[in-house]
């Protein structure tokens, strides 16, 4: 007997202008066949496996589509032929509604909106009873007490483009907090490059030798004891003055967070391409969103490869080497407590890279989004609106390109910088730009904007070969926007061809 994609279900939203495939599971040789408005598609089940195209639509609602096959009839209702983006990443990507700045006002407020949404199971595809939890599931509409828990980035993001091409949006939400990217990409994808295997390999290691029931038996025992640790830890948060982690450790007892590298652990390579990413795959998309990069701070010298990988692994796997992808560049983060070691700055770097050589990539560049001693800012709103330009840019046929340093000179004791911008930049406050003799000891410059370049120079470096900018993982400083108010996205070179930056 056939089964249909958890994917379809009644609301759900189909990508227009492009053949929409439905898909499914099955005995081997049955037929199927998918009726939706006035066309017909039909397919064979071939190892286990179905898919039906249907020819390309125009946007419209209220459809209604049909899976037949033997023995086997289902009817969706209130279909919707529109656009449909995959929202992914962790965390600041799974950052719900409710909790954003504006998502109070975007609940009572936000009526008649055409969007919808629909979130990919967070569940790891070895647990038992997995294929039973996934198919518990649906598109939902927009509603006050429906979206609370919606992405809030995925959202706000659809409303303006629901707004702005005047059809139903919708968001496939496969997002997983405090993933890495090697969690969401295959392992025949990462053994590609040895760079790209650096968290595979140590995960290859550790589960090296042991039998299934060990490596069963190793996972169960760690969500009992973080379970527990979890209600200390809460506990201590909830009735302490001025608690602080090392004071949580303290009282609560080693964070063993996020587990053994086991297989049943979904924070380990493959586990989420695996689980969730082979649950949409090949939904009709018009692009995927990804907002990520902060777990992989640890390596972040491998991130471009990292990430460079995982765009072309999602896009052959959907079949379109073309199919748009928009990055969002990490904002300003440090804790407290910690140490600047300017390792986002290197993942920043690395996301800019991606889009300066994928092909069809956006940039949202959010470095003046970030929150000081939290990695979670509220902030979504500018960021939802960032990727909105830039999808309009890479999808859509206008022109919105991120601020960016296109090339630098060095001239008469300072650095000019000239811009990829055609607005006329402004400088709004001092600080974030540094320069550096053949030394390399940075000192501090100062900035005068003219209006698409920046002459930049300091009375300690009378002959500046190297120039950065906003090269931290945090300030409260973001001097540099055009007056668009898009940002300068942070940046170092040097002025000597081939040599590289510091």
């Amino acid at each position: 007997m056939i089964r249909i994609s958890p994917m379809f279900s009644d609301n759900m939203v189909l990508q227009r202008g492009k053949n929409i495939s439905v898909f499914g599971s099955g005995d081997e040789g049955e037929k199927v066949t998918v009726t939706l408005g006035a066309n017909t598609a039909h397919a064979f089940v071939r190892n286990g496996k179905w898919t039906a195209v249907l020819p390309a639509m125009k946007a419209a609602d209220d459809l209604v589509m049909t899976v037949a096959a033997e023995g086997v009839s289902r009817t969706f209702t209130g279909v919707a032929i529109g656009e449909v983006w995959l929202a992914g990443g962790q965390s600041n990507m799974e950052y719900e509604l409710q909790n954003c700045t504006t998502g109070k006002e975007h609940l009572e407020n936000d009526t008649g909106v055409n969007v919808r949404f629909y979130y990919t199971q967070k569940i790891n595809s070895l647990e038992p009873g997995y294929e039973e939890k996934i198919t518990n599931n649906g598109w939902q509409t927009f509603s006050a007490e429906s979206a609370k828990c919606w992405s809030a980035v995925g959202y706000i993001f659809a409303k303006r483009l629901s707004e702005k091409l005047g059809c139903t949006v919708g968001v496939i939400g496969c997002n997983w907090g405090g993933t890495k990217a090697s969690h969401w990409m295959s392992a025949e994808s990462l053994e590609k490059d040895v760079d790209m295997r650096f968290d595979y390999d140590k995960y290859l290691a550790a589960i090296e030798g042991k039998t299934d029931e060990e490596l069963v038996r190793e996972y169960r025992e760690y969500e009992t004891y973080n379970n527990e640790w979890n209600k200390k830890s809460a506990d201590y948060y909830n009735n302490t003055p001025d608690p602080s982690w090392d004071g949580c450790l303290e009282v609560c007892g080693e964070c063993r967070y996020p587990g053994p590298p086991v297989p049943l652990n979904p924070f380990c390579p493959t586990a989420l391409y695996r689980s969730m990413i082979n649950v949409v795959c090949p939904y009709t998309l018009a692009g995927f969103l990804y907002y990520q990069g902060e777990s992989d701070d640890d390596n972040p010298q491998n991130y471009y490869k990292l990430l460079r990988g995982l765009i072309d692994l999602w896009r052959s796997d959907w079949g379109d080497s073309e199919l748009p992808f928009l990055i969002v560049q990490l904002p300003m983060h440090r804790y407290e407590g910690d140490t600047d070691r300017k390792h986002w700055c290197i993942i920043r770097e690395a996301q800019e890279k991606a889009f300066r050589t994928v092909k069809n990539t956006g940039l949202a560049v959010a470095i003046d989004c970030g929150e000081f001693n939290e990695i979670h800012p509220k902030n979504k709103e500018t960021v939802a609106e960032r990727l909105y330009l830039q999808a309009m840019s890479v999808a859509y046929g206008e022109e919105h390109r991120p601020v960016l340093c296109k090339s630098v000179i060095s001239r008469n004791g300072a650095i000019e910088v000239a811009v990829d911008t055609e607005s006329p930049l402004e400088i709004r406050g001092e600080g974030g730009f540094e320069v550096a003799g053949a030394d390399g000891a940075f000192k501090p410059a100062k900035a005068f904007a003219e209006n698409c370049n920046i002459r930049v120079s300091s009375p300690d470096v009378p002959e500046p070969v190297y120039i950065r900018y906003l090269w931290t993982n945090y300030t409260d400083v973001i001097p540099v926007y055009n007056e668009e108010c898009q940002p300068l996205a942070p940046f170092r070179m040097s002025v000597i061809p081939g040599v590289a930056a510091l």
